[in-house]
């Protein structure tokens, strides 16, 4: 779930600019290894059009079948072991990590419905995971977007 998170917030605005994690070769692999993958080419192009889908899924702007493409030539095969059944997951390589990110969504939809939503602050493109017990979070950080989102709220009240 944090990889999944880590996935959609890798391309923060900063100071009202753009940065990409993906988006040089270099960042992109360390990125990727430090996730679990390969960091190839082919395998960052994968994971940034697996982030963009997400992303549209996530605010509603896409539908869920939007993801079908990513899983093209994906296989699941059921196995039993000492525990009971695992499901095993076959990927071409480069695929693999972008997989386990639609898979990762997946689980949490069904497990946390609802809870993956994009942060309240309409000047912030990250996203939250609310874990909270009333399930009310509205900002990717309390510190940084819900403290904004208040003072303005303060100000506006008070002028």
């Amino acid at each position: 779930m944090d990889a999944l998170l880590d996935l959609l917030n890798s391309r923060p605005l900063i100071n009202g600019e753009e940065r990409d994690a993906l988006g040089d070769p270099a960042g992109g692999r360390s990125w990727a290894r430090e996730h679990g993958g390969e960091g190839s080419l082919a395998e960052l192009a994968l994971l940034r059009q697996a982030r963009d889908a997400l992303r549209d899924v996530v605010r509603g702007d896409s539908p869920p079948a939007a993801l079908r493409p990513l899983l093209e030539g994906v296989h699941q095969f059921p196995e039993t072991t000492a525990d009971g059944l695992q499901w095993t997951v076959e990927a071409p390589p480069h695929a693999r990590l972008a997989v386990e990110m639609v898979l990762a969504w997946d689980a949490v939809e069904k497990q946390l419905p609802g809870r993956l939503r994009p942060c309240a602050n309409d000047e912030c493109r990250l996203f939250l995971l609310d874990r909270s017990r009333a399930n009310r979070a509205r900002w990717c950080s309390m510190a940084v977007c819900g403290n904004r989102a208040k003072a303005r709220r303060h100000y506006e009240r008070t002028r």
